[in-house]
């Protein structure tokens, strides 16, 4: 069975950090894309970042670019997400995905997998 596990969210003041970590148990992790996404009250659930395979490849929201960095180590099978210089707006539920295929992408239906979800609320 596939499991995503997203983990590190929490409350944070505006202008901090935090690293979001998600586990996963795909047995080919190395071969998938991986990608955050997230999802404020009342709003549709967005994309954020994602990373190719090897991380040789990441593609980022105009609205994190330049605060948050995805990463990934694939022996371990995580993927990470560090968030700098936090924004109220950055409140959300945030998503871990998993895509099989080569293609960074950030359409949600090129996605197969999906965690449970970290809540990340950033006060001011």
């Amino acid at each position: 069975q596939v499991q995503l596990v997203e983990s590190g969210g929490g409350l944070v003041q505006a202008g901090g950090s935090l690293r979001l970590s998600c586990a996963a148990s795909l047995r080919t992790f190395s071969t998938y894309v991986m990608g955050w996404f997230r999802q404020a009250p009342g709003k549709e659930r967005e994309f954020v970042a994602a990373i190719s395979w090897n991380g040789g490849f990441t593609y980022y929201a105009d609205a994190v670019k330049g605060r948050f960095t995805i990463s990934r180590d694939n022996a371990k099978k995580m993927v990470y997400l560090q968030m700098n210089s936090l924004l109220l707006e950055d409140t959300a539920i945030y998503y871990c995905a998993a895509a099989l295929g080569g293609v960074v992408t950030r359409r949600e239906n090129e996605y197969s997998f999906w965690g449970q979800g970290t809540q990340v609320t950033v006060s001011s």
